[in-house]
């Protein structure tokens, strides 16, 4: 071989392979909060690489979404908006209204003059991105701080000392900043477990037990890496009192959780185990089988606190023994939401389930052996269950064969 081919060849393999070549773009998103407007001022920037972006086409109803303008091509179709760059790049910029009241009136975003929680999925709400083959955009999250505000955290890795965060989303070729946010004058608690970077945020001088929430996920996370398989590389919480909703929910790397919301509950569930189940997870149910998530979610929360030696073996039974009963009136699992009696119904299927598998095997295996083959899929229907079981034991399983799922 000619001596410089060998060069040509050499240099490829030295880069990563000649078929390896970099088709980024980049994006950076640039968030100021405005605190008297109740709303956040979003840039995007994008500048191209080798990848380009032709257009992004993005979910943004007038009511929370206004001041949309940019450079290049801005279109507002109903609750549309179409933004076609310039192909040096350019930025498209807009005003995002931050609070948003729940049906029983309590907060799930909300902005006040010392510090907000939100959603990035709606600070960056839903895209359909054209991009070029192969694209993939290197992202990055920065924020201007109003005077006083001192803190900020998110779902990703921080950047130095800056409050500039690199946005990684490995599923997806344009990566938007999804997952819980908080910011403002607020207090964090910091930890690793294992290799999980644990970060419990509220607002200064709220009641969120911080430190109670480390030592719960200490004792807890163990049991859910064996369960699931590897833990995010960052988990944030947040929280606050003031006016928020008191419930808890998930999101990518990160939950919310009202700071009242007590660690243990009287029926022996645990909101927050509950919400680290989805979060860790990541599994849905599909269409009508919303029962799958809940209730493996709820049923995990009791049984990682047993495992974890939160409850005792009794105390756990009982809780097992509360959603029998609390369930019985259920004639029908399948539901596009599942909540109260429906999922402690799915718990008690969840219980039969695991006692069925390890009766198949002779007690070798049992439900986390059929979670981990769920987590890859995402989004999990009945099918997909049922599959995974006989996977497990070899055989079809008579429990998910009942008339609750027909």
């Amino acid at each position: 071989m000619p001596s410089f081919l060998l060069r040509c060849l050499f240099g490829c393999l030295i880069a990563g392979g000649c078929a390896a070549a970099d088709k980024s773009f980049d994006i950076d998103y640039r968030v100021r909060f405005l605190p008297d407007s109740g709303a956040a001022a979003v840039t995007i920037d994008y500048s191209p690489g080798a990848g380009r972006v032709r257009e992004l086409d993005f979910t943004m109803p007038a009511e929370r979404y206004s001041a949309v303008e940019g450079d290049g091509r801005v279109v507002r179709d109903g609750e549309r908006v179409s933004w076609t760059p310039p192909s040096k790049g350019g930025e498209l910029r807009y005003r995002y209204a931050i609070d948003k009241r729940r049906r029983d009136g309590g907060f799930d975003a909300r902005i006040t003059a010392d510090w907000t929680i939100l959603r990035g999925d709606h600070l960056v709400p839903p895209v359909r991105a054209r991009l070029t083959k192969d694209s993939r955009s290197n992202s990055s999250l920065r924020f201007e701080l109003p005077e006083g505000w001192a803190g900020v955290d998110t779902p990703f890795k921080r950047r130095g000392e800056a409050p500039v965060f690199t946005v990684v989303e490995e599923d997806r070729r344009f990566q938007r900043p999804v997952g819980w946010m908080i910011a403002g004058d607020i207090g964090i608690r910091r930890e690793f477990i294992d290799d999980m970077e644990v970060a419990v945020a509220a607002p200064k001088g709220d009641p969120m037990r911080r430190n109670e929430y480390l030592a719960f996920i200490n004792l807890v996370a163990p049991s859910m890496e064996e369960a699931f398989g590897a833990l995010p590389e960052k988990l944030l919480i947040v929280g606050a009192a003031d006016g928020m909703w008191r419930g808890g929910l998930s999101g990518p790397r990160s939950l919310y959780l009202h700071s009242e919301r007590p660690l243990i509950s009287e029926n022996g569930t645990s909101t927050l185990v509950h919400e680290l189940v989805h979060v860790i997870s990541r599994v849905r149910g599909d269409d009508g089988d919303d029962w799958i998530a809940e209730g493996l979610a709820e049923f995990y929360s009791i049984e990682m606190m047993r495992r974890g030696g939160l409850l005792t073996e009794a105390r756990a039974q009982k809780a097992f023994d509360w959603m029998r009963s609390h369930g019985r009136r259920i004639s029908s699992l399948k539901s596009d939401r599942s909540h109260g009696p429906r999922t402690a119904r799915a718990v008690d299927l969840f219980v039969a389930l695991d006692a069925e598998i390890r009766e198949h095997t002779g007690d070798d295996k049992d439900i986390d052996n059929v979670a981990r083959r769920l987590v890859p899929l995402r989004r999990v229907s009945l099918e997909q269950l049922r599959e995974a079981v006989e996977a497990v034991t070899g055989e079809a399983s008579e429990v998910l064969d009942s008339p609750l799922l027909r």
